[in-house]
């Protein structure tokens, strides 16, 4: 019997909720998330930049494994700029979809 109370009490809906106004500082630290996302574009768009000059330097040079590089580089900077691009969607998403879950 003993196994039983602990799976209800597993069970139990402790009712945690996501709180906006809980706690102090929680404007400045959209503020800081906001800033670090914007920093991390800005070092996505450099990445890319350099990333297409080695593709092109290599592609001219003949040097095929600087061209495959550059070409990982263009890519991985895309993806990172797609994932920065959607995070708050993103986590959106998966919050709105882990709130369903009963």
């Amino acid at each position: 019997m003993h196994v039983f109370d602990t799976v209800v009490q597993l069970a139990y809906d402790p009712g945690v909720t996501p709180n906006e106004g809980g706690l102090p500082g929680l404007s400045v630290l959209k503020k800081v998330m906001g800033s670090i996302n914007l920093f991390g574009i800005i070092a996505v768009v450099g990445s890319m930049a350099m990333s297409a000059g080695v593709w092109a330097w290599g592609h001219h040079s003949g040097g095929h494994q600087a061209e495959a590089n550059g070409k990982k580089g263009v890519l991985v900077s895309a993806g990172a700029a797609l994932l920065l691009g959607a995070a708050n969607g993103i986590v959106t998403f998966f919050s709105a979809l882990g709130s369903q879950v009963r």
